[in-house]
């Protein structure tokens, strides 16, 4: 029977698997606790790195109808909880392992769906959504900027298309 801590323990990783846009799970041994702090600082703020039990996240995983993680769960255990932009966090996570090989990244889930440490490292890879959607308006106002010459261009052409032909018309009035 469930003592009410591990319960409660449960209940609030179901929670946070729940609420969470992304989970990435990691192996930190042989961090320091300074190592560590520096790790959360380096998520950014909409995420939140716990050191968890496996048994206890595992249930809690399932759950929150997660079940493929359930591999992942061996060795000492932590998990990254990203509520905003994961490729941020993911980011974190990727720089802090390059500095700190101790640090492994075995797997995690995205918006519901299973992701490998490669996939999470391609993740980190990406811009960030804020830098993507800049991109877009700068590719819609140059395109913008396009059709308002087109449309800028057509009227012009048409009206030196008609001079010149009022001019050749002129001439040919004026040889005969």
């Amino acid at each position: 029977m469930p003592t009410p801590d591990k319960a409660a323990a449960v209940a609030e990783l179901t929670d946070k698997f729940r609420s969470s846009n992304a989970a990435v799970l990691t192996e930190y041994r042989g961090l320091t606790v300074a190592q560590l702090k520096q790790l959360r600082r380096s998520l950014g703020e909409n995420s939140e790195y716990a050191v968890v039990k496996n048994t206890l996240t595992k249930i809690a995983a399932n759950e929150a109808g997660i079940n493929t993680l359930d591999d992942l769960f061996t060795g000492p255990t932590a998990v990254a909880f990203v509520t905003g932009d994961p490729v941020e966090s993911a980011k974190g996570l990727r720089d802090f392992a390059k500095e700190n090989p101790n640090l492994v990244i075995k797997g995690g889930v995205l918006d519901g769906k299973a992701l490998s440490a490669d996939e999470f490292k391609k993740l980190a890879d990406l811009e960030s959504r804020e830098v993507l959607l800049a991109k877009l308006a700068g590719a819609m106002k140059g395109k913008q900027s396009q059709t308002a010459a087109l449309f800028q261009a057509l009227p012009s052409k048409f009206v030196r298309t008609a001079e010149a032909l009022r001019a050749k018309k002129a001439e040919q009035g004026g040889a005969e």
